[in-house]
């Protein structure tokens, strides 16, 4: 099934013409729950990796043998998942609490020590067929590959993420690795994706309101604040879901490829390529989740009738406290290494 973004509420560009200027595309990739394989672009399915390529790994030192089992992180959620759906009496029964009280349980893994091989796992992979946005790979490579450690104990605050992006031609690969290895034990369950299939769905979009001319800029802050004091007058602040820029007109939500970062959680600041201070572009955002409370006009329609529980977080991936993860590619050179923020 496709998914289809319902038209802006407000045409922008008619109110404020020069946006014409900045306006760019997206696609969005609404990721949901399905059966995926190595030849389709996915979020958490199998990868197209060559049998003899060495799985990424990671290789920093932290801590890596304390954490729940991936295999009860799934199970967990299909447990619960299917407790709810039912149509009598949904919610967990007394038997269902024990077993997810089990599930939900920590493990510590004896031996395992902090510089122990730590198989990444594979977030997502993207083939340009599919996804309109997906820039150029280096040396005609057709097909993104994204992996991440499962453990937020990096960097110098040792609480970073640890990506791996890998590019390849796709027509390339011979036999495929069937069972890539699996880390024994997870730090947190939000690294743990569900295999979703992708519907991609290529759209207008406009840039962070914070980046764009400070008088343009300043305009538009004057009219949120004009639309949001309209809508209380007229329907009342608890009932009225007012419009705005930020939220309605420019960036949507979601997983995407493309398009603009929202710095809704910091302010911006430069993301110039460290090799070459070329000023990067966004390559990729991991979002935790297709829309939330601000957010419900990028709702898809054919998701407008699906209680918000079946489909606002298909993909089960957690970035931060509920936020997103933007990658930044250098358009120079792909090979350049990526940056990432978290808003």
């Amino acid at each position: 099934m496709t998914r289809t973004t319902p038209p802006r509420p407000l045409d922008v560009e008619a109110f404020f013409p020069e946006l014409a200027a900045f306006r760019g595309t997206v696609t969005r990739l609404h990721p949901r729950p399905g059966r995926t394989d190595p030849s389709a672009s996915s979020v958490g399915g199998p990868m197209l990796w060559p049998a003899d390529e060495p799985w990424p790994l990671c290789g920093e030192v932290h801590g890596r043998g304390h954490g729940r089992r991936p295999a009860d992180i799934r199970r967990y959620r299909q447990v619960l998942a299917l407790a709810w759906a039912r149509e009598q009496d949904p919610g967990p029964t007394d038997d269902e609490r024990e077993l997810l009280g089990e599930l939900y349980r920590k493990h510590r893994i004896p031996g395992v020590s902090d510089t122990d091989p730590l198989p990444m796992i594979g977030l997502a992979q993207l083939y340009r067929r599919d996804v309109p946005d997906l820039p150029a790979g280096p040396d005609d490579c057709d097909l993104l590959q994204v992996f991440w450690c499962p453990f937020d104990a990096h960097g110098p605050g040792r609480y970073d993420l640890a990506l791996h992006l890998r590019w390849r031609r796709s027509w390339e690969v011979g036999a495929v690795l069937n069972e890539p290895p699996q880390p024994l034990v997870v730090g947190y369950e939000g690294f743990v994706p569900e295999p979703c299939v992708l519907h991609p769905e290529q759209m207008v979009t406009y840039p962070f309101a914070g980046l764009l001319p400070e008088e343009l800029c300043d305009r538009l802050d004057a009219w949120d604040v004009a639309l949001e004091e309209e809508a209380e007058q007229t329907a009342g602040a608890s009932t009225t879901e007012p419009l705005g820029y930020q939220y309605d007109l420019s960036i949507p939500p979601g997983w995407r490829v493309g398009g603009f970062a929202s710095w809704h959680a910091t302010d911006p600041y430069a993301m110039d390529c460290l090799t070459c201070a070329t000023p990067m572009h966004l390559l990729l955002t991991v979002d935790s989740s297709e829309w939330d409370g601000g957010s419900r006009s990028w709702k898809p329609l054919e998701d407008r009738s699906r209680p918000a529980h079946r489909s606002a977080t298909p993909t089960m991936v957690t970035v931060g406290r509920w936020g997103e993860l933007n990658i930044f590619a250098c358009p120079d050179d792909p090979r350049h290494p990526h940056r990432w923020s978290i808003q």
